[in-house]
């Protein structure tokens, strides 16, 4: 018989989601640090879009918010490229990243053992 207090695969991968009210109006979730993450793969807004399968304009809208949000922008353009340039993360950008994917480890890290039993009281199907 299996380990009852054993994860399954598909279960032990899923991460704590964490989504962080900065001020009133102004949260930072999974989501935006992803589309940060994919603009800093992709050098491009567009791309970064495409890639999360959302519209350029809602990659823009959310690359918009985030910049008004922090005390300066955390995305800008980037100049050079093959093309004349494209979209980067800032320094603040890459700090708000990594500031935030370390909250991400440190409540998973925190609740493991919590997460660890709820999951174990799930019905099996």
């Amino acid at each position: 018989m299996a380990d009852a207090s054993a994860e399954p695969p598909a279960l032990a991968a899923r991460r704590l989601r964490i989504r962080i009210l900065l001020a009133a109006g102004e949260p930072f979730g999974p989501g935006k640090a992803e589309l940060l993450e994919a603009i800093r793969d992709t050098g491009s807004i567009a791309a970064a879009g495409r890639r999360m399968g959302m519209s350029y304009q809602r990659a823009w809208d959310l690359v918009t918010a985030m910049n008004g949000h922090f005390r300066e922008p955390v995305v800008a353009p980037a100049k050079g490229g093959a093309r004349g340039g494209g979209t980067a993360l800032t320094p603040l950008g890459t700090e708000v990243l990594a500031a935030y994917r370390e909250i991400e480890a440190l409540a998973e890290a925190a609740a493991a053992e919590r997460l660890k039993w709820l999951r174990a009281q799930l019905a099996q199907g």
